[in-house]
């Protein structure tokens, strides 16, 4: 297609065809890869794919005025990934914060809470087996004459029971019918004979696995290494209750950094606008000057006007659509996030959209209706230390880590113990020629016989079991050491970052607060130097130089004003970061489903009973209450 670059000459470039190599495919080599598309029971889609508007300059746009406050609110009820502004499509998804995490670790089959309570849950087991034997012994008085012929079934029926304190309860039903040949049967030869037993067994640990501290914390049947206690499930839960609680702190804050990256876009692109148009008023006048023939408009002072005009409507296109460039967000220079050069409006309002959970494009622009505080403020330096430090979810997270091993090195140092078990058993017995029979006779019925007692047996007695050496359960806590010493070297760097971060927050506001009285004189300065230039040209004592220069000095001026101001709000708003209490400053609670009223009531009365004062003084019974009348 022919166009005005048609008269440049043609580019060559080097031809390597005649030099071209074909290799045939070895036998056996590999194909090209076919990428496959999953086909998935159900796929979530609620993405506007509208297209972004036409960029017109001149053309009108409709807008929305939204406050910070609806900005934050629109967020927390759309977002389910919480990203980061700087996050991209190719980050793992197990690395993206979303508002099921919680609930994932909490109904983990393995490590969540419910899953450390089911080792708590009564067990139903239940089998029968049913057999032929038909078989030759060398003793005659084995079945007929040596020949066993036998129907032999065997029924069981079993509850079992672990408890907190580690006791193992099993309660057993034995069924068994067996009908043979043997010539000394009771009943005749071939009869049928029943047996029912009903069994109770209580197996206690005295040492290894005892108690109800051990059982919450590993969990029953636990080795070193694999501990998986309701204890141990809890402190994942509110270690990822911690980190929720950072990730919607960030996703308040890369709103609010959205919010004022638009906000000084709109700003920067009034002022290029202004600056744009003072250019252009330049321009007209130097035109006219030259018209009539005077000095000022020669064609030196007219191109420099004429450049200047095309520098800003340059700037003013830039300003308006956007070049991809980072803006603010999380991890940039501060935790909280340090205002950074503007990226345009159209690309601004965006990436707000996208923190937000709006349509990428479509509708109004947007377009903030608040404006940046510029009142001086002060801290108490001690409270916020003391905030930061109870507040920070991410102390709190470590700390709950601490605790998980503290409760790990415990169990761990539990199994150092030799595995010393207390077992009884008893048993009842019923015998009979049937298993149910409205028969008198002693041996009619075997439940008959089983309800009448006659038949007990009991056994006690101890089962020890000891590895020597106990390797396995040596390291397993020197490791639990080690990783608690580690966390513990952790939360004490980690408060000193707080308090590093915390210093750098409330510098950055002083330093900012002067930054825009600096800034707002100097806009004073040069909106008064355009004045008296104004002035001086009207009276014809100025230059072409010098009101250009002014104009791009008004112009920077007011960008750092405005600039100085959004630094300002993003530095009160770190103070709030870094002490942990952006969340309540921004009017926003967190809260956890509610627990059972009858879990409530036994915390409650565990806790009273753990706080209760021993009295070992017995008072005497009260005989008397007085004289009689």
């Amino acid at each position: 297609m022919a166009g005005c670059r048609s008269h440049h000459t043609a580019t060559t470039f080097y031809d390597s065809a005649a030099a071209e190599v074909c290799y045939e495919p070895a036998p056996g080599a590999p194909t090209q890869l076919t990428a496959e598309q999953p086909a998935t029971d159900c796929e979530i889609d609620t993405v506007s794919y509208e297209a972004p508007p036409v960029f017109d300059p001149a053309a009108p746009i409709e807008h929305h005025d939204i406050t910070l406050e609806e900005a934050i609110h629109y967020a927390l009820g759309h977002a389910r990934v919480m990203r980061d502004l700087g996050g991209t499509i190719s980050t793992p998804d197990a690395l993206l914060p979303t508002v099921y995490d919680p609930a994932l670790a909490f109904s983990d089959a393995r490590t969540g809470e419910e899953a450390a309570l089911s080792a708590f849950d009564t067990t139903f087991a239940a089998g029968a087996f049913f057999e032929k034997n038909d078989r030759e012994f060398n003793n005659s008085f084995v079945g007929d004459g040596g020949q066993l012929i036998q129907d032999l079934g065997n029924a069981n029926l079993e509850l079992r029971k672990q408890t907190a304190t580690g006791t193992q309860v099993f309660l057993r039903h034995l069924m068994e019918s067996d009908y043979n040949n043997n010539v000394g049967n009771r009943f005749g030869s071939p009869s049928n004979a029943f047996q029912a037993i009903l069994e109770g067994e209580v197996r206690q640990p005295l040492l290894q696995g005892a108690g109800v501290q051990f059982n919450r914390i590993a969990g029953p049947n636990a080795q070193p290494g694999q501990l998986n206690g309701v204890l141990l499930a809890r402190t994942r839960t509110d270690i990822s209750l911690a980190q929720f609680e950072g990730s919607v702190r960030d996703l308040v804050a890369n709103v609010e950094n959205a919010y004022w990256d638009l906000y000084f876009a709109y700003r920067d692109l009034d002022a290029k606008k202004r600056a744009r148009d003072y250019a252009l008023e330049t321009y007209q006048s130097v035109a006219i000057e030259g018209k009539y023939g005077r000095p000022k408009g020669e064609n030196e002072n007219l191109g420099q006007a004429l450049e200047q005009y095309w520098r800003y409507e340059s700037e003013v296109v830039n300003a308006q659509a956007g070049r991809t460039l980072d803006g603010t967000r999380t991890g940039n220079g501060s935790s909280g996030g340090t205002g950074r050069s503007p990226v345009g409006v159209r690309l601004a309002e965006r990436r707000l959209r996208l923190i937000l959970g709006m349509p990428i494009n479509g509708g109004p622009v947007l377009r903030p209706a608040d404006e940046p505080q510029v009142a001086p403020v002060s801290f108490d330096w001690g409270r916020l230390t003391t905030t930061a430090i109870d507040s920070r979810p991410e102390l709190r997270g470590q700390r709950w880590r601490i605790k998980q091993l503290e409760l790990e090195l415990i169990a761990g140092r539990n199994l150092l113990l030799p595995q010393l078990d207390l077992v009884g058993r008893y048993r009842w017995r019923g015998f009979g020629e049937d298993l149910i029979s409205q028969s008198n006779d002693r041996f009619g019925s075997a439940y008959g016989d089983l309800s009448g007692g006659n038949y007990q047996e009991w056994q006690v007695g101890v089962e020890l079991e000891v590895p020597i050496g106990f390797r396995h359960a040596h390291t397993a806590v020197r490791n639990s050491e080690h990783a608690l010493a580690r966390a513990r070297a952790i939360l004490n760097e980690q408060k000193r970052d707080v308090v590093f971060g915390l210093s750098n927050a409330v510098t950055d506001v002083q330093r900012a607060f002067a930054v825009v009285q600096a800034q707002y004189n100097r806009y004073q300065a040069a909106e008064k130097q355009i004045a008296a230039l104004d002035a001086a040209e009207q009276a014809g004592r100025t230059s072409i130089d010098l009101k250009l220069e002014a104009q791009r000095r008004l112009l920077d001026t007011e960008i750092l004003y405005h600039q100085a101001t959004v630094d300002y709000a993003l530095a009160l708003r770190n103070v709030y970061y870094e002490t942990g209490a952006l969340l309540g400053y921004n009017n926003i609670l967190l809260a956890e489903g509610a627990s059972p009223s009858c879990a409530v009531e036994q915390a409650i009365e565990l806790s009273n009973r753990r706080t209760r004062p021993l009295d070992y003084v017995k008072r005497d019974a009260v005989i008397a209450v007085g004289t009689a009348p």
